[in-house]
């Protein structure tokens, strides 16, 4: 049975009375007195003992680690010198940590990945370096538990600096295969293969593979072709090179994004976008289909709009992707018909009824998308079944107040008025979300309108938020 321990010293129940003591004496003098778990009166303070607000400027002690029911311990706003122990991996119970404000360096032991308890992790505002662990409890932490420390690297979604990848220079090889995925039919059938390859020079890219004995490979590869090598985006997937052999092999060497798709970062249990993020996200999503349908002679169509085609790299910028379907329209022309391969959930209502393609169906791809990322229910979810649809129960929701049933629930805060914020934030974008969906092309937003109201709805939840914030502090 794990237990609970109350620390005593002398007299001193709680170390905040800035006595300069050295912290391996105090550790040596305390007392341990164990309290069962199942105890439902103990008060917080005997539950929690901290040695905070002190000027213990030592290095944190070697004997802590004897302590092996230990669950929670905190060091905060002192003067603590040198690494954290490797050795707190070892404290299997703690599940309260804090050595905040101090001036401990060094790396955040990848030892600690092992305690499964730890629910609360602070070691903000020292000046530790290296990689955050990722294994373990890590994926529950957000930014607050380690900024301050500016020489620390990790996950995008810390809001940090990404860690840089090692360099192959040295290496002898030319490539190096270090991943061979053959892409689910639900991306594309035209596809039969993707390779990521590291180069000799270090750079990482993606080797897409066409299925040339499928029927429309060859014009899927020479539209892809044609489409990103004439236009340049900072939001579309960038070309590289390509690889032909007359009938037999064809591939594009593209530029590979290490953060996978957007699919992934909503639908796996490790990782997390708030609300911010997934603004970006569409904010950049919306930016490259603007500038495919404007920023060009021809205007593109992209005719395949959904997650797995919204890539990320190492920043969390969004980059979309797969543009093999794609129309080009003439010039006088503001839609043509056709038949298209879009996906089923995302397609416009015109593309199946008449096969009618135009910029106002990636306007209505793009609003489904927009309530899967705020919804995080995909079109096909079994429970859209018969009239009842993603968009449908979106409408439902916004019209009779019900829009906690719709929204992930990791995107409302638990706060009052930052609950209230995150409410009207998510409302918009769904707003904005039905005007690109309504059933007659006429009645969509076009994507400048989009870009536009998505910035504005962004600049108002940041200020909303930082109100909020400065009000509780």
């Amino acid at each position: 049975m794990r237990r609970e321990f109350r620390f005593k010293n002398q007299g001193h129940q709680q170390y905040t009375n800035g006595y300069n003591r050295f912290l391996p004496k105090i550790i040596r003098r305390m007392t341990i007195f164990p309290q069962q778990r199942e105890s439902r009166h103990i008060e917080q303070s005997d539950r929690i003992q901290h040695h905070s607000n002190n000027r213990f400027d030592s290095a944190i002690p070697a004997g802590v680690v004897n302590l092996k029911d230990l669950t929670h311990f905190s060091l905060s706003n002192n003067r603590i010198t040198g690494l954290i122990p490797e050795s707190f991996g070892e404290l299997l119970s703690l599940e309260f940590l804090d050595l905040s404000r101090n001036n401990l360096s060094g790396e955040i032991p990848k030892s600690l990945e092992k305690l499964r308890y730890l629910k609360y992790f602070n070691v903000s505002f020292n000046r530790l370096e290296g990689k955050i662990p990722e294994g373990g409890s890590f994926g529950n932490y957000s930014t607050e538990s380690f900024k301050g420390n500016e020489e620390l690297c990790g996950a995008p979604r810390l809001h940090i600096r990404s860690c840089k990848t090692k360099s192959l220079r040295n290496s002898k090889a030319k490539t190096k295969l270090i991943l061979y995925v053959a892409l689910p039919i639900a991306s594309t059938l035209l596809v039969v293969a993707l390779i990521i390859i590291i180069l000799r020079n270090g750079i990482t890219v993606a080797v897409k593979v066409f299925n040339l004995e499928l029927e429309g490979a060859f014009k899927s590869f020479d539209v892809e072709c044609e489409v990103l090598r004439n236009t340049r985006h900072r939001n579309l997937i960038k070309i590289i090179s390509s690889c032909s052999n007359d009938l037999d092999f064809k591939a594009l060497v593209l530029e590979f994004m290490p953060n996978g798709s957007l699919d992934k970062w909503l639908y796996s249990n490790n990782h997390f976008l708030d609300i911010v993020q997934r603004l970006n996200i569409m904010i950049d999503v919306a930016s490259a289909l603007e500038y495919l349908h404007h920023g060009n002679e021809t205007p593109i169509v992209h005719c395949d709009l959904k997650p797995c085609n919204v890539l990320l790299d190492e920043d969390m910028v969004a980059h979309l992707s797969d543009v093999g379907i794609a129309k080009l329209l003439c010039n006088e022309d503001s839609m043509i018909q056709t038949i298209t391969m879009a996906t089923v959930g995302y397609m416009a209502p015109e593309y199946g009824i008449d096969g009618i393609v135009s910029t106002k169906g990636d306007v209505y791809s793009f609003g489904i998308l927009l309530m899967e990322t705020v919804t995080r229910k995909k079109p096909t979810d079994e429970m859209f079944t018969g009239e009842r649809s993603l968009k449908s129960w979106v409408k439902e929701s916004i019209s009779s107040t019900l829009l906690n049933q719709v929204v992930d629930m990791n995107l409302l805060s638990t706060n009052g008025r930052e609950h209230s914020a995150a409410n009207n934030c998510t409302l918009s974008i769904l707003q904005v979300a039905l005007e690109c969906s309504a059933e007659s092309p006429d009645e969509r937003l076009n994507t400048k309108e989009i870009v536009t109201k998505l910035e504005k709805i962004k600049t108002k939840f940041l200020k909303n938020t930082k109100r909020v914030r400065q009000r509780l502090t």
